[in-house]
């Protein structure tokens, strides 16, 4: 039984569509908290934007597997720009509960380059037939 398309639909659907929430409430309460992050690492303000890029227009394109694998990269990206500006102290640590720290971080930023390498598959808006998909 070959059940690979489903397994990316599987994996597609909560990596892009859980990441949205994220998207949905920086539009309802801004991301200007960002812009210090950016000052403190010695980058420039107009990167803040790019979280709508990976929270948001990513996620989307995501779910519904359309340029799933530019946009999956773009997902990844921000999650890494989001470890190195607020968590990277936390790298090397332990949540109180025992888990690792970051293991959501880790979740998004490794479920995204999962759907990067894997593409969207058949069960998507390209059926699988963009070599972006």
């Amino acid at each position: 039984m070959n059940n690979s398309d489903l397994g990316k639909l599987l994996l597609r659907v909560p990596v892009g569509g859980l990441m949205l929430f994220h998207g949905i409430n920086k539009l309802q309460t801004g991301y200007a908290f960002i812009n210090p992050l950016l000052q403190k690492a010695h980058l420039p303000g107009y990167i803040a934007h790019g979280v709508l890029v990976g929270e948001l227009l990513a996620p989307i394109l995501i779910v519904l597997g359309i340029f799933t694998r530019p946009a999956a990269l773009a997902e990844a990206f921000g999650m890494g720009m989001a470890v190195y500006l607020v968590h990277r102290g936390q790298l090397y640590s332990l949540a109180d509960h025992g888990a690792y720290a970051l293991e959501l971080q880790a979740l998004y930023l490794f479920g995204s380059l999962a759907v990067f390498f894997l593409g969207a598959g058949r069960f998507s808006a390209s059926r699988g037939q963009s070599p972006w998909n």
